[in-house]
């Protein structure tokens, strides 16, 4: 899975929640984010030729719907993270956290659980 852009996110984010029109995405980003028109347009269009998003049309209105999933470019971004900052090593990530005190009680538990599902599946 290929990484993407902080804007993207920004875009996907309102797709994963429902499809919409341009306008609506045009709408809603110079609301939250001060973009212009044209902008929304220009991400669109390159997120189209990503294959990110497609669209359907209704008349002369294109509706767009993401075309991967939030999981599936969740996990290609926390591979490229690790593989960019812990050179691919989650125990080097787990340890920065905890140098920097980082981990509560609650994230340690979690981490436990976490990896003793992961055990078992092995």
């Amino acid at each position: 899975m290929q990484t993407i852009s902080s804007g993207d996110w920004k875009i996907m984010e309102l797709l994963w929640a429902s499809p919409r029109t341009l306008m609506e995405l045009v709408y809603q980003l110079q609301e939250q984010e001060g973009w212009s028109k044209s902008t929304v347009t220009t991400m669109v269009r390159r997120m189209m030729d990503k294959e990110l998003i497609r669209f359907e049309t209704d008349g002369r209105t294109k509706t767009f719907f993401p075309t991967v999933t939030r999981d599936e470019v969740a996990a290609g971004e926390t591979t490229s993270f690790l593989r960019r900052v812990y050179n691919g090593s989650i125990g080097m990530l787990v340890n920065a956290m905890a140098d920097r005190n980082s981990l509560t009680k609650e994230d340690i538990s979690e981490l436990y659980a976490i990896l003793e599902e992961a055990d078992k599946k092995l």
